[in-house]
Order: structure tokens, then sequence, then C-alpha cells
């Protein structure tokens, strides 16, 4: 390596893209830029009121050169000569519909407002029923159980499902697609210019943890089963793809024209791409049976374990079991919770109802001070909140909530569930409220510990990392109380962009692998925080009512279905 070697870590997240110019050598941040989404903060193309949830092409394309070029712009120009890679981590599954030539249809005239010809984001659940069509298929027949390798449950924040859904709703997009491109294969495909579906290099990450992709069966599902659900996914089959890639292995080269509208050599390797939360637990420094938590608007808590020490074990509920998927030799696994700061969020915009409604149309103040009186106040809220609730003690005979505001993830994806609340009284006033909602969210990352734990896969530590681990020491104690275990957060303010660095520093051979680039290049930690064993005790109690609850709810929601 010389003596100054970059690598440009790219992270796609639901509302931005940042990327990061990281020294290859110490893994220090030399430059960050983020991209606001432009198309997706203005609302367009989503109906959230129907869990439908897409994004143009465009602000991925935008964010990429915008972000990238600021980075860049921070060093000599010189410099560049010495950047040696670039991998990107996206959210997933996020796949979309192209043509022959690997074009997403939303950037064709045809389908340019098309949200069906868009790439189906993360969290779009549109797909309920095609999911519970593809469990149905996969338990009968006496055959193959598909979904064995994740968690024995497919949900319809993935892969098929989303194409199921998009190819029975619009007729025209369902003809005009030649194949389906997840969102962190399409980006390295676009700037290497290798964008046939054909031979784009998919990403082992997103075809084994969302599209059901697993050695034993020689790939994805066969195009008998496929075939089953609907012949248009049989014949699909064969336009995809057979072999997958891990992160450290090269996608290509930068190509003529993105190395000129990025100002870097055609030299500059591009990894292999990979879903956001899995080169997260690369930046924070996972190691074996270390659950990483990324603590976001939702979570993905990801597990490595050695294969050999794994055996053929199986475990229930989980989004997948994926040899590679995070680092390379390991099995990869994969949980977390539909909704985490997202919950907050909903609270704090329920109470902040009436500046807009009202304050926002009184005549006792300008418009202009009016907004920003109400800027100010909604920025307050959950701090304010936080506060607050910080100086209640767990109570386990008061109110407890699910935190199913987004449907179920894990343990067991069921996005049909909804959330709900017990114990409510005239005294629960908004302190109380909000800090049952924060121990409903710790609840649901104990069931997913649980779960591991009582499938025989321990759990030795909690690392964290994500914008609620740096910005809510009151909501991390309280995950820490009800876990029971101390959590670390890492220093990195942005590991997921780190761990993308790390990649791009292995798939460039700056180090023998993906390891040793973590090692060479890890930030380390910040904080640690320890349980209160007497909250702890308490919470306990708590959590059996939250099982309770979460059980009564469950067979009620899923009884008002069957009639």
């Amino acid at each position: 390596m010389s003596q100054k070697s970059y690598v440009i870590g790219v992270d796609y997240g639901t509302d931005s893209v940042r990327s990061v110019l990281v020294d290859a050598r110490s893994g220090k941040t030399i430059a960050s830029s983020v991209f606001e989404y432009p198309r997706w903060k203005k609302g367009l193309f989503c109906a959230p009121n129907r869990n439908l949830f897409r994004q143009h092409p465009l602000d991925y394309v935008e964010g990429l050169e915008h972000t990238i070029r600021a980075v860049l712009a921070k060093i000599p120009k010189s410099g560049r000569a010495n950047v040696a890679g670039i991998s990107v981590d996206t959210t997933g599954s996020t796949p979309v519909a192209v043509d022959r030539n690997g074009t997403p249809l939303s950037l064709t005239p045809a389908f340019s407002k098309n949200p069906n010809a868009m790439f189906v984001l993360w969290k779009d659940h549109t797909a309920i029923e095609e999911a519970d069509e593809i469990n149905r298929a996969a338990r009968s027949g006496g055959g193959t159980d598909y979904t064995q390798y994740e968690g024995g449950v497919y949900s319809s924040e993935w892969f098929w499902s989303k194409i199921l859904h998009v190819t029975r709703e619009d007729k025209a997009v369902a003809e005009a697609a030649w194949s389906w491109v997840e969102h962190c294969d399409w980006i390295p495909a676009l700037l290497t210019g290798r964008t046939d579906p054909k031979s784009i290099k998919r990403s082992r990450c997103a075809a084994g943890h969302k599209a059901m992709w697993h050695a034993s069966w020689n790939g994805l599902p066969p195009a008998a089963f496929l075939s089953k659900l609907d012949p248009r996914l049989g014949a699909l089959r064969e336009r995809l793809y057979e072999k997958t890639y891990t992160a450290d292995i090269p996608a290509g080269t930068l190509s003529k024209e993105w190395a000129k509208r990025l100002g870097l050599p055609e030299t500059v390797t591009v990894g292999t791409g990979s879903f956001d939360a899995h080169m997260g637990a690369v930046g924070a420094g996972i190691e074996p049976y270390h659950l990483v938590k990324i603590m976001g608007t939702s979570t993905c808590d990801m597990l490595v374990a050695p294969l050999e020490a794994f055996g053929d074990k199986l475990v229930r509920g989980i989004c997948g079991q994926v040899d590679g998927s995070i680092i390379p030799g390991m099995l990869g696994m994969e949980a977390g919770q539909s909704s985490f700061g997202d919950v907050y969020a909903w609270f704090r915009d329920l109470l902040a109802w009436p500046l807009s409604a009202v304050l926002m149309k009184t005549k006792s103040v300008s418009t202009a001070s009016a907004a920003r009186l109400a800027s100010d106040t909604i920025d307050a809220i959950i701090p304010a909140l936080s506060k607050a609730a910080s100086r209640l003690a767990p109570d386990p005979s008061g109110p407890v909530a699910l935190d199913w505001l987004n449907g179920r993830r894990t343990p067991d994806a069921d996005q049909r569930l909804k959330a709900a609340v017990s114990g409510l009284s005239l005294g629960t006033d908004a302190p109380r409220m909000f800090r049952t909602l924060v121990e409903a969210t710790a609840f649901g990352a104990r069931a997913i510990n649980d779960r591991f734990l009582s499938e025989g896969v321990p759990i030795r530590g909690v690392i964290a990392i994500g914008g609620v681990s740096k910005k809510s020491p009151f909501v991390m104690q309280t995950v820490t109380d009800i876990l029971g275990m101390d959590i670390r957060v890492a220093r990195s303010e942005q590991a997921c962009a780190l761990g993308a660095a790390m990649c791009a520093a292995a798939a460039a051979g700056l180090y023998p692998s993906l390891l040793d680039a973590q090692t060479a290049m890890s930030n380390g930690f910040e904080t640690v925080y320890r349980p209160d064993r007497s909250r702890s005790a308490a919470y306990d109690a708590l959590y059996r009512r939250y099982r309770d609850f979460g059980a009564f709810t469950e067979s009620r929601i899923r009884g008002a279905e069957t009639g």
C-alpha cells in the first residue's frame, strides 16, 4: 500500500446517500458528503396510507455523483490517483425492473413517472398477500422448503414478493421488464458500465437473505417452484443469475464515462455491493457471536458465526443465514425490527399535530413566526420527552405497548400485525406514554435476542451503531436495562459507509482479506452502556406482559382475518 491510499464508501439510506473518503491505512475519514433525495423528499411516487414506497433512480444517480465529487474536492487533484476503490451499500430488499440493457424502466420515457417501474423500497409493504402465497407454496407439496435458510418465513419486504406484486398489478411493467436488479447490484453495475443483467455481479448478501438463493439447490429456487406462483416468475428465473459474490470481490473498474464524471482514473476498483446493515456490521467491528444493532428508523441485527461451529443448524424466524453475507468465510445472520426510531417519530408527529393544524392558522403571530415556533417546538419534543421519561421508574403494572407500528420483521415476519397499547389510564401523560413506547421497542429487541438464544446461538456481546445510538442516551440505557447486557457504541459516525470503505479496500487488494481491512481500519468504540440490575429485574415482569399481550393481539388479528 502506498503511503497515501484512499477508498470511498457509499452508503445509500432511506432518505439520503452519504459518501466518505477514507484513509485506507488508518480508517480515518478524510471527508464526508450527504445528498438528500429531492424526489423522495417531496413525497413523490409514494402512498404511505397504502404502505407504498418507491424511489426514482435519478435520486440515486444524482446523489452518487454529487457526494463523491464533494469528498474528492477535499483533497488535491493529484491525490485522486491514490483512490484505489469504491464500494456501495444500500437498503434492501430494494429491487427494480430493468430492460435488456439493465436500464431501470423508470429511466425510459414510457415509464418515467410510473412508480411500479421504480425501485421498490425496503419498507414497501404492498406485497403482503404475495408473501403469504410464497409461504404457502414453500410449505406445500412435501418438497424443498425454499424459505428454510431465510428463517422459514418469507416477507413482503423481500425480492420475490415485490416482483410478484408488481408483475400482477402492472401489465405494462411486467411485459417490459426483461429482468430485475437489486439496488446494491445496480449501482456497481452502473459505475463499471457492466449493466447487462446477465453479467452483473450479484450480491451474496442480497440473494441469500432476500431472494431464497442457496448453494444446496444451485442458486435461486427452480423455475418449477416459481411457476407455481406465477408462470411469469418461472420465465424470469433464467434471466436472473446463478452465481453470487461476497463484498470483498471486485465488480470491475470504473467505466470511462464514470471516471470522467467523478474525476477519477479508470483503474479504480468497484467492489461488489451489499446491504447497509451488513456493511455497517463490518464497520462496527463485528466478531463471532457479538450482535451488531443498527439502530435508526428501523433496526437490523447482525450476527456472524464460524461455519464449522454452526454446522447444519437452522434458526427459525430470522431474516436469513447466509455463508459470507457479512464476513467472507463466516455464516451471516440477520434479524431486526420494522420500526424503531419511526415509533418515536410517530408519537412526536402525533403530539405536534396542533402546530400545523392550529398554530399555523392563528392570527396572533405572523406566519413566519408561527413557522419558526412550530419548527423549534417539533425539534424539542423528543429531547424534552426523553428527559422527563428518564425520571420515571419502570412500572410493572403500568401501560405496555407493542412495537409493531410497521408490522413485525423478526422474530417470525408478519407485516399484517399492528401495534397496540394496554393499561392506559387518565394518569398516562405524554412522558409516561413515550417511556412505554421506548420500552416497547426495547422489548422487541429482547424478543430477537431470545429467539437466537432459544435456537442455540449464543450472544456474547452487543454493539450499536446508527442515529439512535448516538443521539439518545435514554433509549440506549433502556435497551441496555431490558437486554440485561452491556452495549458498546461504535465510535464511527458513519459505520455503514466505513464498512463499505473497508470492503472497497479488500476488493482493491489493499489487504489480503476483509478481516484484515476491518482490523486495520477499525475506529473502535466511544461509549459503553451497562445495565442497572434493579431496573432489569423490574423489566422482566413488564417483558412477560409484553409477550402475553403480543400473543393475544396476534391471535385477535389472525382471527379477524379468517372470519
